[in-house]
Order: structure tokens, then C-alpha cells, then sequence
């Protein structure tokens, strides 16, 4: 994402920015910032028809440029594609104030963004994540089986199935061997034109091959092999760039298997994913232990921060950013001054968990929201019971 022009007032989050997305992991960082109430425009197509004096009608399309106040986004994270639909806020001579409308955004063509409720602390971070170009690709990923074979990138912020490949293969039978060998170098041949479509070998990044059985180390034999034999450089330099790990299939879901592993969280210890995945099994064993040193859910995680636990010395909130996509603004200002209070008042840790990674799917089913403590609160469910907080209807520190 490119920063065009910024207008942000510090005193009070009012004002714009103009972005210009330059590549689709940018969608997902809009999909994130854009918000109910809030004013966007970009430019958008749209079909206009005219009556002619005889009465008969033609159709032409006009560009405009067009500002509307969003009621909703879409976003396909798999096509990268975001459509923000919302009324019409300013007038010209083609839509009417007030009127429908649904701008999809597009790479490389400018938008301006106006907060509704003025650029808050989480906001502004999420902006200042978007424009850093260092947060892009960590690695990419290979889950495959025998003729299936699902190319993934892994950022930050998501993991995207970028393709699939998919080959017939023949049966294992003796008399069909030279066949099924044939198959097997001809579908890790297209495997690879098309892994090599994706990455960058100029700035390579880990490759991660997952499957079940040996498919995964043949598939590695292969690129080495291939990259000896063309005598090619920036593929030989890339090779320490990949390790294996198990899975039990070679469909999507079976990532989070080989991510779960020792070998591959030792090798891949410097990526946020990684350092996320170690942060949120350290807050499972702090639960299970249950002495009081983490908690989950709403209720009591904002009862563990008013207590000052979540401070200095080892504090650490983990929430999802879905949180901060609630349409009801009450409820994202309640989360952003959360975060506020842990760390800029307790000097605590904040870590903002996206959605779409395994690590903040787990947090999910926490109740979005987690925090491990300073120091060990006990009974905070029975603080609730007491005062009739609000929030989730239960919430333990306990795992089943």
C-alpha cells in the first residue's frame, strides 16, 4: 500500500488518507480499516442511459469519482476482491444524493478514506501496517498428495490458497509402474512452473512442502534435481530455502498440522505467524494450568485489565482483529480503549491476532479476546456472577 496524501489531524483522528493498493494482500488491510459510517471515495463505472428527442434510448459508461458512506464491505479473500457498498454522500450530474451504490476497489487506483468516528489508536496502526512494505510475503506453502498439490501463501496477516494442481494419476500396480512414473514427474513438473510463477527468486522466502507420506521429499528431490540439471542459480540458491514436514492429506487444512510441529516451528521461529502460534500455546498452558495467570473472554479479560494485571513485567492481551470490525461503534470503542489501557497506561503488551490465520481462528474460540496476567487473579468469574457484568454469557479459565 502507498501512501498518497495523509490529512490527520493528531489532536483529534480527524481527516483522511489517500491510499493507493498496489497489491492484493492490500485489499485484506482495507477490508480491516473500512468501517460502517465511513466516508470513501474512489472512482467507479457506471452505466448511464439517455432519451434521445425520438424517444429511443442509448447507454454509454462514464468513470466517476464517488463518495458514499459505507453501510457494508464484502471481501473474497481468496480472489483478493472488496466491494464496499454504501449511499451516495456528495451529488454530481449522473447519482443522486442518497442513492445505492457499491464501489469495488481496485489494485492500483486511489481511494480516500474519513473515519467516521475520527482515526483512533488501532486504526492508525492498522494503517502504519499497511504501508510497511517489510510485512509481506513470510513464506509460502505446498500441501500436496499424490496428483493434488495446493499452493499457499502465507503473510502476516492471512493465508491465502493462491492455486490448485490437479493430475490424474495411474495406479501403483508393477505393470503400471513407467506409467505412474511418468505421471508423478509430470505432475511435480507443473507443480513447480506454477509454484515458480508465484515466488520471487530474487528475494526468496521459505518454502514449506506438506503431505502425507514421502510426496513432500520427492516433490523437494525433484526442484534439485531440476535445478542441477538446468544449471539453474537463483533455483540452487533457493533450495536451503525449503524443508518438509508431515501431514495426514494433502488438502488445505492439513497446514496447520505441519505448522504445529517442533522441526517447523525451530526453522520458522522469526516469522509473526510463528512467534503468534508460540504465543497462544503459552496461553493454553497458562490455562490448563489454571492458576490464575491467564484468562479468556470478555468479561474477564476487561476485569484482569481494571485490576492492572495485564501490565508491565510480562502482560500480554491477545486479541483478534474481528473484534474491531463490529458495526456497532459503542463496541469497537470499548476495544480500542482496551487496548489503549494496556499499553499506554499498564505499559503491557498488545498483540492484534488476524482472523484469517490458524493462530486467530484458536483465539476465536476463546472468545476473541485472552490476555496472560502479571500476576495471578483467581475467581474473576465469580466477580462477574457478583456484579452482573456484561459481555459473554460464560466465561473460564479453563479448558475442557
Amino acid at each position: 500500500m502507498r501512501l498518497i496524501k495523509q490529512s490527520i489531524l493528531q489532536r483529534d483522528g480527524s481527516g483522511s488518507a489517500t491510499l493507493l493498493p498496489e497489491d492484493p494482500e492490500d485489499m485484506w488491510h482495507l477490508y480491516n480499516l473500512i468501517r460502517p459510517n465511513d466516508l470513501l471515495r474512489a472512482s467507479a463505472i457506471r452505466r448511464i442511459t439517455n432519451e434521445t428527442a425520438t424517444g429511443s434510448t442509448a447507454s454509454r459508461r462514464v468513470t466517476l469519482n464517488l463518495l458514499i458512506r459505507v453501510k457494508s464491505t464484502d471481501f473474497d479473500a481468496q480472489a483478493s476482491q472488496l466491494h464496499v457498498s454504501g449511499q451516495v454522500a456528495e451529488e454530481n450530474q449522473y447519482v443522486k444524493l442518497g442513492g445505492h451504490h457499491t464501489l469495488d476497489l481496485e489494485l492500483h487506483r486511489n481511494l480516500t478514506l474519513e473515519k467516521a468516528e475520527g482515526w483512533d489508536s488501532v486504526a492508525l496502526g492498522m494503517l502504519q501496517d499497511a504501508l510497511d512494505q517489510t510485512k509481506k510475503a513470510e513464506m509460502f506453502a505446498v500441501v500436496m498428495q499424490e496428483g493434488l498439490a495446493n499452493i499457499c501463501l502465507i503473510t502476516e496477516h492471512q493465508t491465502v490458497l493462491k492455486t490448485t494442481v490437479e493430475t490424474k494419476m495411474p495406479g501403483k500396480r508393477s505393470n503400471l509402474r513407467g506409467e505412474h512414473d511418468k505421471a508423478q514427474e509430470k505432475f511435480f513438473r507443473t507443480t513447480l512452473d506454477t509454484l515458480l510463477r508465484q515466488i520471487d527468486l530474487s528475494d526468496p522466502k521459505p518454502l514449506l512442502l506438506v503431505s502425507p507420506g514421502f510426496t513432500a521429499s520427492s516433490f523437494q528431490a525433484f526442484i534439485k534435481q531440476t535445478a542441477t540439471q538446468a544449471n539453474d542459480k537463483p533455483l540452487r540458491n533457493f533450495l536451503p530455502q525449503i524443508l518438509t514436514a508431515h501431514a495426514s492429506s494433502g488438502h488445505l487444512h492439513s497446514l496447520n498440522e505441519a505448522l504445529a510441529s517442533q522441526a517447523v516451528k525451530a526453522r520458522l521461529k522469526d516469522t509473526k505467524y510463528m512467534r503468534e502460534t508460540a504465543l497462544m500455546d503459552k496461553l493454553m498452558e497458562l490455562i490448563r494450568k489454571d492458576d490464575g495467570r491467564a484468562w479468556y473472554g470478555h468479561r474477564e479479560v476487561t476485569k484482569a485489565v481494571e485490576k492492572g494485571a495485564v501490565g508491565r513485567g510480562g502482560g500480554v492481551l491477545l486479541i483478534s482483529n474481528a473484534l474491531f470490525r463490529s458495526h456497532d461503534m459503542d463496541t469497537r470503542r470499548k476495544w480500542v480503549g482496551l487496548v489503549d489501557k494496556v499499553r499506554d497506561v499498564e505499559g503491557g503488551e498488545v498483540r492484534i491476532f488476524s482472523s484469517e490465520h490458524e493462530s486467530g481462528k484458536r483465539l476465536e474460540g476463546l472468545g476473541n479476546v485472552a490476555a496472560i496476567l502479571t500476576f495471578p487473579l483467581l475467581n474473576l468469574e465469580e466477580d462477574d456472577d457478583e456484579g452482573g457484568g456484561g459481555g459473554l454469557e460464560k466465561g473460564t479459565n479453563g479448558v475442557n
